[in-house]
């Protein structure tokens, strides 16, 4: 999840950006419709990111204060008219696959040496870090185990 910052504009819709990824930039007619716009414009630029062999930034925990082994949520209400911070959670798929490619680079496991780990071919790899592909979540448990990682999946109370 990435945090976005939501800003009235003089037009009537509100402007969208993330701190964390400066290249998103994005609106919307109100704030639904901003942070679907939000969600897009996010997976697109963490897409651009993987394909560039960039750096994908872990995101900032803004918002969350850390007591102990305790997160508390914090939740002050936003004057009208100011820019107001929103959560925007990506698919389960897509952060699998970011995470995926994080835990890649800081080991330095090369798409090559994972294709050798894994007895695939190239191609098939490269779907592994392809957000528009649909890859199955075996796959990428598989691919994190190459690499010294495991995969958890965790359910947690709507919000």
């Amino acid at each position: 999840m990435y945090f976005v910052t939501l800003t009235p504009d003089d037009n009537g819709t509100l402007l969208v950006t993330c701190p964390d990824l400066p290249e998103v930039t994005t609106f919307g007619d109100d704030p639904d419709d901003a942070l679907q716009r939000a969600a897009d414009a996010i997976e697109e630029a963490l897409a651009t990111r993987i394909a560039h062999g960039e750096d994908v930034p872990a995101p900032t925990l803004q918002g969350t204060v850390k007591l102990g082994r305790r997160k508390i949520r914090l939740s002050l209400p936003t004057p009208p008219l100011e820019p107001a911070r929103r959560m925007v959670r990506l698919l389960p798929l897509t952060k699998a696959k970011v995470e995926l490619y994080r835990a890649a680079c800081t080991s330095g496991v090369s798409k090559a040496e994972l294709a050798r780990r894994l007895g695939w071919h190239g191609p098939q790899v490269d779907l592994l870090f392809d957000l528009n592909h649909h890859s199955t979540i075996e796959d990428l448990d598989r691919a994190l185990r190459a690499i010294g990682k495991r995969l958890e999946i965790k359910v947690e109370d709507a919000v």
